[in-house]
């Protein structure tokens, strides 16, 4: 009867192992996907671009023609009445409550912490604030002036940085400023979130401010996308034609969502919350786009 016990015992935990070993192999060997860059909406194109060097990245870039017709944006609404004006929502929930085509997260948040899968806040739905300023279509919910700058962007879609063209309209906050026109605007080393690995999410424009570009790298997914510095990510920045740019929140919020071609959320990047890839977390506020949705059969027709 003990040999038994035994027996089936030491059975029990060469499986356990054995899950956690397949568990960790395919946490840690993850294919990479492939470079890609296509038309997404009208004015809207997406860029994956995968890379071996300096370590694996998997970098995500939305650029946003802002004369494009039916482009808009819109920040996720607050209440200015309550002290935490947001409710907590995943990216993709976003995107899909507001009918938006693309969507991005937001600013930093409290209250947030991240033991465990089972022991985190917020959950979706929890009240939140953000750090810094932010305005929802002319609503003003948040006038937190802490260390950081402000994305504004106007009825008429001209954007800038710190200070708004016109009357406020849509406004998001984040920390630092990475670039100010075209120079490294940041002491790279002045903070151990500058000089180590992370996933990362930034707002940028180019030089005549005719451009919104969203970047997303991937990141704490060994040998898939290990994240990157503020050096790096500025470098990467400057390749793909910003000119200024703000660090917004990153890390396990880096979330990047898009409408499918059946309305259905999709996620472009793959968050890392937990330490879990692909499982999103609830965030306070986020960057929405609408755009005009491509007839790939009028396209297609256009072509031949």
């Amino acid at each position: 009867m003990m040999k038994r016990f035994f027996r089936a015992t030491l059975l029990i935990i060469v499986a356990i192992l054995f899950l956690l070993g397949a568990g960790w192999y395919g946490y840690t060997h993850r294919p990479a996907p492939e470079s890609i860059h296509q038309v997404l909406f009208e004015g809207v194109t997406y860029t994956r671009d995968v890379r071996s060097e300096p370590r694996p990245l998997v970098i995500h870039v939305i650029a946003v023609d802002l004369s494009a017709p039916e482009v808009e944006f819109l920040v996720t609404p607050g209440d200015p009445d309550r002290n935490q004006p947001l409710l907590a929502r995943k990216t993709s929930r976003f995107l899909d409550e507001f009918g938006l085509q693309v969507a991005v997260n937001g600013d930093f948040f409290t209250p947030w912490h991240s033991n465990s899968p089972i022991d985190y806040e917020p959950h979706a739905g929890d009240p939140v604030d953000v750090w810094g300023f932010a305005s929802s279509r002319g609503v003003i919910y948040s006038q937190a002036e802490k260390t950081g700058a402000t994305l504004y962007i106007s009825e008429d879609n001209r954007p800038s940085f710190h200070e708004p063209i016109g009357e406020v309209f849509n406004a998001i906050s984040g920390n630092p400023m990475i670039l100010e026109e075209g120079e490294v605007a940041i002491d790279l080393q002045a903070h151990a979130y500058h000089s180590t690995l992370h996933p990362r999410t930034v707002v940028a424009l180019d030089a005549d401010a005719t451009r919104l570009i969203i970047l997303l790298v991937d990141g704490r997914q060994p040998n898939y996308s290990e994240g990157v510095t503020m050096a790096e990510l500025a470098g990467i920045l400057r390749e793909y034609g910003a000119y200024s740019a703000l660090n917004l929140d990153g890390g396990g919020s880096t979330t990047l969502a898009i409408e499918g071609e059946s309305g259905e959320p999709v996620l472009l990047n793959s968050p890392i919350d937990n330490r879990i890839p692909g499982r999103e977390r609830p965030v306070a506020n986020h960057l929405g786009i609408f755009a005009h949705r491509i007839d790939s059969a009028a396209e297609n027709r256009a072509g031949d």
